[in-house]
């Protein structure tokens, strides 16, 4: 089965097909520096992390440019409000506190770094070439030190947001000495004001607009044409109508062949944003929950759907994440026993788990290639950790089948989870200790036997002091970390 992605300019299902074979070249909206980073930020990052991934499972080459917005009036503004230095010095310094702030939270949460990560600033020359292109072309005009885009000329314009453009104008408020010609004609250079940053221009000093950065960028690294434009849906309109407009104006091109937006993150179901004042940081949230709990609530709903967002589902999620690790605590006993292969006596008793395993790998895969269901696509993991457990408690199996058996469970699990980023640091930092921990777990399990059981429970006590968890079986006991 192909993938299949909601392509937001057809607001259809469409077949995805890459411009080059195996390779898909995609393009994030990334963050504007200016304040710390909040969880709808890391759900964008995190749903197309996954998306990305997949790509790569599927035996895909990935291209991956998430951009940095490092000059905008919000971080003016910020620079302005928090340092007496110059403006052009200070908005520096915010820009490099804030995106250390978002790499850091992006990094402990598990996302990929991108193959490239352009900053604006970097690419000042790339974007008055792009500008200079309209204008020569009749797409932009110059007013008093500025350049605007003419949107009348861009006979397209709409087609992303599926709104003409007499319903656009008629929701626009002209402001009074506006120095545009038309209402929805939008900035692509403006005149420097009095201490802000600025740059040489044929146009005068001054510093780009918004949106002529990410068109400037993108078709700088992917090319004029490439596979994915990625990001919010809140910026359809009017971020990513207006990348279109100056792009295919500039280049004569198609600017990218699927558009994909992921939903909001909302709180009693308004969007969460920094202007609104209702964001939750990424450590508020990280300081409670482990990445995996967070990631299984992002699953639980498709990328491009809203998802609200209440910590009663986080706890909830983490008997979800508690399962897993039982799972593979449970597993820690036969970890080294591949060899028992060879010993096998009835291959019959594992056919028949066989066909469940590779029905519920087709499943997970299925559910991915249709659009990225991820919250299908988790329940079929959840569905192979059932089977897992089954296998575990099945007494008519002989020893050697089912840890064949749970060895492939394993496997398959950790296979598929690591396209959604879970359990990467399943027995992170205790190689060092293993044998000791192994060791207390036997003298603790000799003490028991013996009935000595004040001295058994503090051992227990001891190792939970550094954060491992015992499970005590009829046998003997299994551990995990938490």
């Amino acid at each position: 089965m192909a993938i299949k992605v909601l392509n937001s300019l057809s607001k259809k299902k469409e077949k995805f097909q890459s411009i080059k074979e195996n390779r898909v070249s995609i393009y994030l909206c990334g963050p504007t520096v200016y304040d710390q980073p909040h969880l709808g930020h890391l759900r964008s990052a995190y749903d197309f992390d996954v998306i990305r991934r997949y790509f790569l499972f599927s035996g895909y080459e990935v291209l991956f440019l998430r951009n940095v917005t490092d000059i905008d009036d919000k971080i003016i503004d910020k620079a302005r409000s928090l340092s007496s230095k110059g403006l052009k010095e200070s908005t520096r310094e915010i820009a490099d506190k804030y995106y250390k702030a978002y790499d850091l939270w992006m990094t402990k949460f598990g996302i990929l770094p991108p193959d490239i990560e352009p900053w604006a600033t970097d690419h000042i020359a790339q974007m008055q070439e792009m500008i200079q292109k309209l204008i020569d072309r009749d797409y932009a005009y110059m007013s008093d030190g500025d350049v605007y885009f003419n949107i009348k000329k861009f006979k397209n314009y709409g087609n992303l947001s599926h709104r003409s453009v007499e319903d656009i104008i008629s929701g626009v408020r002209v402001e009074p000495g506006d120095k545009k010609r038309d209402p929805l004609d939008f900035a692509l250079w403006k005149k420097v004001k009095e201490g802000e940053p600025f740059w040489e221009s044929p146009w005068g000093e001054g510093r780009p607009g918004w949106h002529i950065e990410c068109s400037a960028m993108s078709t700088c690294y992917l090319g004029d044409t490439f596979d994915i434009h990625a990001g919010g849906r809140d910026l359809i309109f009017p971020h990513h109508e207006n990348e279109i407009a100056q792009a295919e104006a500039a280049t004569g091109e198609r600017f990218a062949n699927y558009w994909l937006h992921n939903g909001m993150l909302t709180i009693d179901a308004q969007k969460m944003a920094k202007s609104l004042g209702n964001f939750i940081t990424i450590e508020d949230v990280l300081g409670k929950y482990h990445p995996d709990v967070i990631k299984m609530f992002f699953l639980s709903t498709n990328y491009s759907s809203p998802i609200d967002f209440s910590w009663q589902r986080l706890d909830g999620l983490k008997s979800v994440k508690s399962s897993f690790d039982s799972f593979f605590s449970k597993l820690r006993v036969i970890r080294n026993i591949e060899h028992l292969k060879s010993e096998v006596k009835s291959e019959k008793e594992c056919f028949a788990f066989d066909s469940q395993i590779d029905g519920l790998v087709s499943k997970f895969k299925d559910a991915m290639d249709d659009d990225f269901n991820t919250a299908l696509a988790f329940g079929v993991l959840n569905e192979m950790l059932s089977l897992g457990n089954k296998v575990y408690d099945d007494k008519e199996l002989e020893f050697s089948s089912k840890a064949i058996l749970l060895i492939r469970i394993k496997n398959f699990v950790l296979k598929l989870s690591k396209i959604f980023g879970l359990f990467e640091d399943l027995d992170s930092g205790l190689d060092g200790y293993k044998q000791a921990v192994d060791l207390l777990i036997k003298i603790r399990d000799e003490l028991r036997d013996s009935k000595l059981y004040q001295l058994a429970d503090k051992i227990r006590g001891y190792l939970e002091d550094i954060g491992i968890v015992l499970e005590d079986g009829a046998s003997r006991s299994s551990w995990r970390k938490v």
